[in-house]
């Protein structure tokens, strides 16, 4: 086995002396003028190396553009300079695979904004009468502590922890990844605002509680398979598919589902506070409110 490998690598040198490039083949042609490397075969394949997450994760300053086939998201990754992610670009309209942990989200274009359509899914649970800390791990809450919650509505998450302690920034957290993905971030209030004017003229941005006529009829999903009834409103017209998580409230208590959705922005209203949006099941309209940062709602990312 060495000296077929000795072999080959004398055959590779060559190559390279003769053609600077290289060509792996059967029929010993030589690669084609604009590659330096070549691979031909009509029956075998060219295999990468194939790495769990976290083996990827262990590699030690990965070069930018290093790619390796992620075994548990079943995709290829590319590290970017700064983290690992997709590679090929994504469509939206199109499900996406969180190479972090293998969860699959679906996707949907309101207006020029490509939202996710399902609620974050990242962490590890941790009990509702306990708060997360800033230890580089996220945590996450599952409604009534059962993990099947988390399945099914999302994760809940303090501010804080979905910020992954990062400053609020005032206007348009674009970047802002928080515990995004990679290439997506965190909307900020004017970017549900966006989201609610596209669905409904009538939204006064600048407005607290229920504003508008049925931008939250159109992101709720239509149905009583999750939604108390009557579920007013809700048609799902936008794709959003909002699902009624419920919250924690700061000391441990669950409360909410299967009543009410409520959502995160990255924005602070004030000191203490930070803007959130609800949508309920008897109501078509969006209710923009301002929280306690250490209350747990869901959260949804916008693509940068």
């Amino acid at each position: 086995m060495k000296k077929v490998s000795f072999f080959i690598l004398l055959l590779t040198i060559k190559f390279g002396l003769l053609y600077s490039q290289v060509a792996i083949s059967k029929d010993n042609s030589q690669a084609d003028n604009s590659a330096i490397l070549e691979v031909k075969s009509t029956t075998k394949g060219f295999l990468i190396p194939r790495l769990t997450t976290a083996e990827r994760n262990a590699i030690v300053s990965p070069a930018v553009g290093l790619m390796i086939y992620n075994t548990e998201a079943k995709t290829w990754n590319v590290y970017n300079g700064t983290s690992w992610g997709l590679m090929s670009p994504l469509v939206c309209g199109q499900p996406f695979t969180d190479g972090r942990n293998g969860k699959a989200y679906n996707t949907v274009k309101i207006g020029t904004q490509c939202w996710m359509a399902d609620n974050l899914n990242i962490g590890t649970r941790i009990n509702g009468v306990n708060n997360p800390v800033n230890d580089g791990v996220i945590q996450k809450y599952c409604y009534n502590d059962d993990e099947l919650n988390c399945d099914v509505y999302g994760g809940l998450y303090q501010w804080g922890e979905m910020m992954n302690y990062a400053a609020s920034s005032s206007a348009n957290p674009s970047g802002r990844q928080g515990i995004c993905p990679p290439d997506w971030h965190l909307p900020s209030d004017a970017e549900w605002c966006q989201m609610e004017t596209t669905l409904d003229a009538t939204v006064n941005c600048s407005a607290s509680g229920w504003r508008g006529t049925n931008a939250g009829g159109q992101m709720k999903e239509g149905g009583l398979s999750h939604w108390t009834a009557p579920n007013t409103g809700g048609s799902n017209a936008s794709g959003f598919t909002a699902l009624p998580g419920g919250y924690r409230l700061n000391g441990g208590g669950f409360y909410d589902q299967p009543n009410t959705g409520y959502f995160w922005s990255a924005t602070q209203s004030d000191p203490s506070n930070m803007w959130s949006q609800a949508l309920s099941y008897f109501k078509a309209t969006v209710n923009r409110s301002a929280n306690p940062m250490t209350d747990g709602f869901s959260v949804r990312c916008v693509k940068d």
